[in-house]
This record gives C-alpha cells, sequence and structure tokens, in this order.
C-alpha cells in the first residue's frame, strides 16, 4: 500500500475549479459547499501533490477592487509558501461571463475580442507572479452553435491574432512563461475551433512565434471525439508540443464528465502512463476532474488521492511490463524486423536499389504478429495475476 503513496517529486497538480468543484450540473443545484482556494491547497499538500493550477477568477473574484485583489493574492502566496506548494499552470476563464457567449478571441463582437485580451493579459500577470511558468488556453465558447454565423476562415484569424498579440505581450514583459493550446471538439458551444490535437498542432505551426506555443491535450476531449489519446500525445511528444497535459476518465459518447482518472477505460490510461514515462517527460501531470456529485467534501479528498494513487499504480504496472521477460521477447521480435529493409532516406541509388528488390510475399503475407498474445499478456499485468 505505502508504494503508491504521492510526492511532490511525481508532479501531480489539480486546479482550484477541479477539488473545488461544487457538484452543480445542468439539471441539479450544487451539492457541497465552496472549499476556500486556501484549504484547497493545505489539504493537497498533506496528500502528496505538487501544486495547484487556477483561472483568474478561481482565486480573485471578477468584481474585486484593485486592494481586494492584491489582498487575496498576498494571502495565497504565503499559504503557497507555507506549504511548498506551487502553481505551475495558470489560465483564463473566457467562457463563464455573458459577454464570452459568442467566444472571446473569436467573437464576432470585435469589442469582445478586445476585452478578452485586455482580460488575459491581466489574467497572465496574475499567474507570473504566482509563478506559473505554462498559460492554457482552453477556447470553450471558441467555435459555432450555427455554420451560418461565422465563417471558419475569420474564426481561425481572430484566434491567431489573439495568440500573436499575447506572445508579443508576453516578450514585451520578458515573462518566462509558455502557452498551451488545449483542443476540444464540442460542449458547450455546438462545434469548437481547434477540435483535436492534429488541428491544433497545425494552428501552432501558422503564428508568428510558434516556439512559444504547445499543447494542453485532455483525456476526456480525446474520447469524446472518438481518438486513441496516447496517439495524439505520442505525436505531441515526437513534435516537442507538450507542454502539459489534463488526466481524467471519459465514456465514449457522452458529456464531458471529468471522471476520476484511470475510472474508465484502464488499459487506455495504462498506455497512456506507458508512454509519459517512457518518455521520460518531465512535465505535470495534471487531474483535470472532479468528485462525483454524489460526494460530500471527505469525498472530494478521497477523489483528489485515488487520481493520485491510480497513477501510481499504473506506473507500477508499467514497470512490470517493461521487466517482464515474456513480453520483452515478443517486442524484440517484433523489433528484430526492423534493421535496414526500409530505408529512411532518399538516394537515386537506393531508390533504384529497391525498385529492383525481389519480396517474398508468400512469406510476408503468411507471417502473423502475436498482437493477441501481447494484448492477453497486458491484460494479465493489469489485472494482478503476473
Amino acid at each position: 500500500m505505502s508504494a503508491y503513496v504521492p510526492h511532490p517529486e511525481d508532479h501531480f497538480t489539480f486546479g482550484l475549479w477541479t477539488v473545488g468543484n461544487i457538484g452543480r450540473d445542468p439539471f441539479g443545484d450544487p451539492v457541497r459547499a465552496p472549499i476556500a482556494p486556501a484549504r484547497i491547497v493545505q489539504q493537497l499538500a498533506k496528500l502528496g501533490a505538487y501544486g495547484v493550477n487556477l483561472h483568474d477568477n478561481d482565486l480573485v473574484p471578477r468584481d474585486a477592487t484593485p486592494a481586494e485583489r492584491d489582498r487575496i493574492v498576498r494571502d495565497f502566496k504565503q499559504v503557497l509558501a507555507d506549504t511548498g506548494m506551487k502553481v505551475p499552470m495558470a489560465t483564463t476563464n473566457l467562457f463563464g461571463d455573458p459577454v464570452f457567449r459568442d467566444g472571446a478571441f473569436t467573437s464576432n463582437d470585435a469589442r469582445v475580442r478586445a476585452y478578452a485580451l485586455k482580460r488575459t493579459m491581466s489574467a497572465i500577470d496574475l499567474g507570473v507572479e504566482l509563478g506559473a511558468a505554462t498559460y492554457v488556453f482552453w477556447g470553450g465558447r471558441e467555435g459555432t452553435d450555427t455554420s451560418a454565423a461565422k465563417d471558419p476562415r475569420d474564426g481561425i484569424k481572430w484566434y491567431r491574432d489573439a495568440i500573436n498579440y499575447l506572445c508579443d505581450y508576453v516578450r514585451a514583459q520578458q515573462y518566462d512563461l509558455r502557452f498551451a493550446i488545449e483542443p476540444k471538439p464540442n460542449e458547450p458551444r455546438g462545434d469548437i475551433f481547434l477540435p483535436t490535437i492534429g488541428h491544433a498542432l497545425a494552428f501552432v505551426y501558422t503564428l508568428d512565434h510558434p516556439e512559444m506555443v504547445g499543447l494542453n491535450p485532455e483525456l476526456a476531449h480525446d474520447t469524446m471525439a472518438g481518438l486513441e489519446f496516447s496517439h495524439g500525445v505520442g505525436q505531441a511528444l515526437d513534435a516537442g508540443k507538450l507542454f502539459h497535459i489534463d488526466l481524467n476518465a471519459q465514456k465514449p459518447g457522452r458529456f464531458d464528465q471529468d471522471l476520476r482518472f484511470g475510472s474508465e477505460d484502464v488499459k487506455g490510461a495504462f498506455f497512456l502512463v506507458k508512454l509519459l514515462e517512457d518518455a521520460r517527460w518531465t512535465g505535470m501531470r495534471h487531474f483535470d476532474s472532479h468528485a462525483y456529485r454524489t460526494e460530500d467534501e471527505q469525498g472530494v479528498w478521497d477523489f483528489a488521492a485515488g487520481s493520485m494513487r491510480t497513477y501510481l499504480i499504473l506506473e507500477d504496472k508499467v514497470a512490470r511490463f517493461n521487466a517482464d521477460a515474456e513480453i520483452q521477447g515478443l517486442l524484440n521480435d517484433l523489433r528484430s524486423r526492423g534493421g535496414a529493409d526500409s530505408p529512411e532516406r532518399f538516394s537515386a541509388e537506393g531508390a533504384q536499389t529497391l525498385k529492383d528488390r525481389a519480396f517474398d510475399l508468400d512469406a510476408m503475407r503468411a507471417t502473423g504478429y502475436a498482437y493477441e498474445k501481447l494484448d492477453q499478456l497486458t491484460m494479465e499485468i493489469l489485472l494482478g495475476v503476473r
């Protein structure tokens, strides 16, 4: 049991909005009282978390005066110092205020787009003041409910203009800050711009400062789109653009559930943990999820502890997978089929050699890959019988 106790060096983080979720849904009122940010920090520190992340108004109310803002931030920084907790990531709530009903950076109303920039610059200042090194953009309202309302070319242009503007702001302020775009296919808008990891990656390379901008993919969002999350994360890693990640769980074909990490599709969660750990990725393991609506405050802390514990259990399963002689034997057999048979670089001489080469297609067609056995052995690792 003690082997699965989290420690700050595991880089587990939660949002103030995740453990602070009050259990409201579209059909029901809140079931839990709000938890003060200071208490969230203190309790997560006791559970072994590394830090907390926040939207601007998770900490500072929208209508706070400058004096109130400074007092709130001062007191919060003291709690961080007392507990040793960090704020690795910050973001802006550009979806809750009715002013953003048609989007923030992509609203048809230029006044709204300007206000969104103003609010984001202030929120960036707050995030940097608290020590954030990554700033996430989730475009929850950046999209359409009817395609008659907006030319998608305009939406993408406005989105690009906003990110370029904010990159220049960060550079002018000499902040040490990177941006991460969080894709999502839909909800709350009918269709959201930059719906998948691939869309967001393509968008990044159209920016003025692509080196400053990467991705914050979320497990639930890719599952909503029917995608294999670890493949998208692998593509982001390959591109050097995995700046942050949101861990949770999701049943396919449902609304955005934000379930506790590993509570659905254990095999998918396993291969995600394997990818991150085998890659020795040093970023934050952020749990963007919340406790069931059935829970009281104790259930919230059980949820937070369970999220981290599950990751550590799966990390142990990864180590067992990587050390299993039979599994590694199968994988080595697969690797042995590689060699120099498939040329990596083109040359005229090599191309001619390849064109002249004779392949034993009958033998190639008859050879299996033993994936059934490999998958069964994986399941036995996960089910604890290996």
